[in-house]
């Protein structure tokens, strides 16, 4: 695997609605292995290859995996103290932005970190209390005035992190869901010749609403669609339901709070697994959310399913997968583009 790819994707900075560094890097990407690749108007990349017969099989499939990472919008700088105060982009547990460190994207970049009183200084009641978001500023340490320069309302904050290995795992920030376009990418890579055309929709704002996902599918009908994100892994601290592990396999999610997968789609997705003998697991699970219900509601509704990577410590500033997981989901994802056409359009 590329891992220098992996590395530059999950480290470029791409919150909700600013996701054009990761789209530099995604768009070359998708030219080398499509026929074509154009940007919506919302910034998702739709890189479409023909089907290899020339007429393809009826209908088409449409892969997603999105772009954009969770991040903090700037609504005020405090007028004495040049504190940068922030609103969440998608889905934040405030303890883990606790003392991190930050980029706050303004008229340039600035590092910043995310303060919060020592822990001496407050009283027994306070230090009891998780953090809540409104309450953590971010500290440039420059003067109100410089930071009023060059910070503006609508600017945006990202973690700062570099993918490093941990053990057997592989840490990053955003790797939810750079990992997901990794593997998009790859997987485009390694398919071989499909009798059903194929479009790989690197999409953007998924934190906040599955958005890019609902223009992009209204824009391409897909006949079946397959997102391609991380699921929470079962295996760890706190973690109870979705029976997946670290190191097990592709997980073939079947159903999460916002979709439940096809049945045809899930038990292709098994056969192929078993037939090529990919590591593979079930992700089931009543809370979470990935394009799939996007890519299943759009226009007339499409048979739609969700490949995923487990992840442990998901939305926070270090994620972990596993890259036997990585390698599986990418061999699952080849299989399915080769064979999707098994598929009845019925299903």
């Amino acid at each position: 695997m590329r891992m220098d790819l992996l590395a530059r994707l999950a480290e470029a900075h791409g919150p909700s609605g600013r996701e054009e560094a990761v789209a530099a890097i995604v768009r070359p990407e998708l030219e080398a292995v499509c026929d074509r690749v154009e940007t919506d108007p919302l910034g998702s990349l739709l890189g479409t290859r023909a089907a290899a017969n020339g007429g393809g099989t009826p209908g088409r499939l449409m892969l997603a995996a999105h772009m954009d990472e969770i991040g903090l919008m700037v609504t005020a700088v405090d007028e004495s103290s040049g504190f940068v105060r922030v609103i969440p982009l998608g889905g934040w547990d405030a303890r883990t932005l606790v003392s991190q460190r930050v980029l706050v994207h303004g008229r340039e970049p600035l590092d910043g970190v995310v303060g919060t009183p020592p822990v001496h200084v407050l009283d027994a009641d306070a230090r009891g209390k998780a953090p809540k978001l409104e309450d953590l500023v971010v500290d440039t340490g420059r003067s109100a005035d410089r930071v009023r320069e060059l910070v503006r309302p609508g600017d945006v904050v990202t973690r700062v992190r570099t993918l490093r290995t941990l053990g057997d795992l592989v840490t990053c920030k955003a790797l939810d869901d750079r990992v997901g376009v990794f593997v998009m990418l790859e997987a485009m890579r390694a398919a071989g010749p499909s009798p059903t055309e194929v479009i790989a929709a690197a999409t953007v704002q998924e934190e906040v609403g599955l958005r890019g996902a609902r223009a992009a599918a209204g824009r391409v009908r897909p006949h079946v669609g397959l997102a391609i994100d991380t699921c929470p892994s079962g295996d760890g601290p706190g973690q109870k339901g979705g029976g997946t592990k670290l190191g097990a396999g592709a997980a073939i999610r079947v159903m999460d709070a916002s979709a439940i997968g096809s049945r045809a789609l899930v038990d292709l997705l098994e056969s192929l697994a078993v037939e090529r003998d990919i590591p593979h697991q079930f992700h089931v699970s009543d809370k979470g959310g990935t394009d799939t219900a996007s890519l299943q509601l759009s226009g007339e509704g499409s048979i739609a399913g969700c490949v995923s990577i487990p992840q442990r410590y998901g939305h926070s500033s270090v994620e972990a997968v596993h890259p036997d997981d990585v390698r599986a989901c990418i061999d699952l994802v080849a299989a399915l583009v080769e064979r999707v056409h098994e598929l009845p359009r019925d299903s």
